[in-house]
């Protein structure tokens, strides 16, 4: 079964963009528009949207059609939980109309969002609810660094109760999708019909993608799967799946021995056939997992970025290929 314990992910990396990029910042910031609303347009007139990592990077280009010119903070291949920003990209932030990012999920981009003075900001996390996801070992960490009166405090990459991975949830998704919609339109009210009407299509995308998984998913021989990292809980939720992870909600921590007997013990009892692992993270622990339980190995994409190795063009085929995959592992009959 999952463990439903209140997960933390390991500190981040020292944030790159120290004194050097406070000071480019402040320095843009002053020769932004007087309403802080960003670089008042690309060169080409359209709105230009700075995007944290490629989920909100689809919304919206998907959303924003022909009248957004779109560029992401995490460029294809980067894993995107420990992302530092150069100088240059945080004083790029300043420049934006609008920003459609994560709260959570990377801490330097957090900040640098903080300090940019720009007036739109769609962020995921606020147009839906958020759930709590992990392994014991992330629950374990987060009791390691609450104080003595028993309260937890921020500690960099520490999420708390919350996992952030809300776009691998395609209702959850079409809720952000409907919030992105939404910003754009205050941004740009001349061209909100088109906004809308782009947002509605990908709502509908996004309902179907939810009515193949609910289907896909409905009669298998297991309910239960092995993961790289904690990336699924909300597929998983909504599914009626369970998602067990080597690592917790942080692709990028290690498993304790304990964690990997209790991982024995679930492929045994629940009947699991297949360990997955990602394109972006390392594979080396659950192809070692997979070998001495004699299992097979596939991917389980956490969309986190699109890469030449991706099992698609984007996320709604990804999210297909991911489909297929946990049909596969678990037994799919119907």
């Amino acid at each position: 079964m999952s463990r439903r314990r209140r997960p933390r992910i390991s500190p981040a990396r020292t944030l790159a963009a120290g004194a050097a990029a406070l000071g480019m910042l402040a320095l843009t910031a002053c020769g932004s528009d007087s309403d802080g609303g960003g670089g008042g347009g690309s060169a080409d007139g359209t709105l230009d949207v700075v995007a944290s990592f490629y989920p909100m990077e689809f919304l919206a280009e998907r959303i924003g059609g022909e009248h957004v010119s779109v560029s992401t903070l995490t460029k294809p291949g980067v894993e995107p939980h420990d992302l530092d920003l150069s100088p240059k990209e945080t004083a790029r932030l300043t420049e934006a109309d609008v920003i459609v990012y994560l709260k959570g999920l990377q801490p330097a981009v957090d900040e640098a969002i903080a300090q940019s003075g720009v007036t739109h900001i769609a962020e995921a996390t606020s147009y839906t609810s958020l759930e709590t996801h992990g392994t014991d070992e992330d629950h374990a960490h987060d009791d390691d660094h609450a104080d003595d009166d028993g309260h937890d405090h921020d500690h960099g990459h520490d999420h708390g109760a919350e996992d952030p991975h809300i776009w691998l949830d395609p209702v959850k998704y079409a809720e952000v999708a409907q919030g992105v919609g939404t910003a754009l339109a205050e941004a740009d009210p001349d061209n909100a019909a088109a906004y809308e009407a782009n947002t509605e299509a990908l709502v509908a995308d996004l309902t179907t993608l939810d009515e193949e998984f609910t289907a896909g998913l409905a009669d298998t021989d297991t309910r239960t799967f092995i993961t790289t990292h904690a990336a699924f809980g909300y597929l998983a939720e909504r599914y009626g799946l369970h998602e067990e992870a080597i690592a917790g909600l942080d692709p990028e921590s290690e498993p304790s021995a304990a964690r990997l007997r209790d991982l024995h013990e679930v492929a045994q009892q629940e009947n699991v056939s297949t360990v997955f692992f990602e394109t972006l993270a390392s594979d080396a622990t659950a192809r070692t997992l997979a070998d001495d339980l004699g299992l097979a190995t596939a991917v389980l994409d956490p969309l986190e970025g699109i890469t030449d190795r991706s099992a698609g063009a984007d996320y709604l085929e990804v999210m297909r290929a991911n489909l297929e995959a946990l049909r596969q592992a678990l037994g799919a009959t119907s």
